[in-house]
C-alpha cells in the first residue's frame, strides 16, 4: 500500500500531509497538540479526546492496523472524561489523572528537544574542526589615490596663482612703517630724569609730586619720572611730605644733598 493521505477537520491545518509513524499514543497526542499550537498546560480532556478519537477514526478509514496501546489510551481518555461528569471526588481524581497525562506530554516534549539538540551538536561539531585551522588576514588600509585628474585652462591656473600669492602676502608680518606713531621711542633714561628733578628742586626747594609729571611726552618718560623719585628717596636725596588733603604729596630736596645725580644714585 502506498503512502496514505489524510485530512482531519479542525485538527490538522493543511489538507494534504504525509502520515507519520508514531512510537505510541502519547506521540499522537503530542503531535495533535503541536499542530493546533495548544500549550500542554492549557489543554483540556475534551480537546484531547476529540482529536485522539478523530485520529483513530481516520486510521480505521485508511484500513491501518491500530495497535492495542492506542485503543487503551482512548479508553483511558474516555474514563477521565466520564469522571469529569460525576461527583466532586471523581472530578478530583480525574483532574489528578489529567495532570499525570500533562506531565507525560511535557516529558515527551523534553525528550524531543534533547534529540534536536543532539542532532544540532552532531551537525555543528565538524564545522568547528574545519574553521579551527583557518586564519584570516587583517584588513589593510586603502591607499588614497592622489592622482590629479582635473583639466584647467591656462587662465584659470594664472588666477589661482594670483590668489595663492595674495594669501601668502597676507601671512607675512606687516612692515615697520605701519607701526609708526604706535610704537614709542627708546625708553627715557631714569638717570636723566633724576637730574631734571634735582635741578627743579634746587630752584624751587619743594614741588608737588603731580607737577613733576606735567610736560611728560611719552609713557616711557612718565615711568622714568616715577622711578627717578623712588631712586632719589632711596638715596635720601629727596623726601615725600603729605599735604593737607593727603592726595598730592610734596617732594622736598633734603639739605646737603649732592646735586651730582650720578654720584647720588
Amino acid at each position: 500500500m502506498g503512502q496514505p493521505q489524510y485530512r482531519l477537520e479542525g485538527i490538522v491545518r493543511t489538507r494534504n500531509e504525509r502520515m507519520e509513524d508514531f512510537e505510541g499514543p502519547l506521540d499522537v497526542i503530542f503531535l495533535l497538540l503541536s499542530k493546533n499550537k495548544i500549550e500542554i498546560q492549557d489543554v483540556s480532556i475534551t480537546a484531547i479526546l476529540e482529536q485522539y478519537l478523530a485520529y483513530l477514526d481516520e486510521m480505521k478509514r485508511l484500513d491501518m492496523e491500530i495497535a492495542s496501546e492506542f485503543i487503551t489510551m482512548a479508553s483511558h481518555l474516555m474514563l477521565i472524561k466520564t469522571k469529569m461528569l460525576l461527583s466532586a471526588a471523581e472530578q478530583a481524581e480525574a483532574e489528578s489523572e489529567l495532570d499525570l497525562l500533562r506531565q507525560s506530554l511535557i516529558e515527551r516534549q523534553r525528550k524531543e528537544a534533547i534529540e534536536q539538540i543532539r542532532l544540532a551538536v552532531t551537525w555543528l561539531e565538524p564545522r568547528n574542526e574545519i574553521g579551527r585551522c583557518l586564519f584570516t588576514k587583517e584588513p589593510e588600509p586603502l591607499r588614497k589615490d592622489q592622482t590629479y585628474r582635473y583639466q584647467h585652462e591656462l587662465q584659470d591656473l594664472l588666477l589661482s596663482l594670483d590668489v595663492i600669492a595674495e594669501r601668502s602676502q597676507q601671512r607675512l608680518p606687516p612692515p615697520t612703517v605701519n607701526f609708526k606713531g604706535i610704537v614709542g621711542k627708546e625708553r627715557y633714561p631714569v638717570t636723566r630724569k633724576a637730574t631734571e628733578v634735582i635741578r627743579r628742586l634746587v630752584l624751587r626747594g619743594v614741588e608737588r609730586l603731580k607737577n613733576l609729571f606735567k610736560g611728560n611726552k611719552s609713557r616711557s618718560e612718565i615711568v622714568a619720572t616715577f622711578l627717578a623719585v623712588l631712586e632719589l628717596c632711596k638715596t635720601n636725596s629727596v623726601s615725600l611730605e603729605d599735604d593737607v588733603n593727603g592726595d598730592n604729596p610734596n617732594v622736598r630736596l633734603v639739605d646737603g644733598t649732592n646735586t651730582n645725580v650720578e654720584e647720588a644714585t
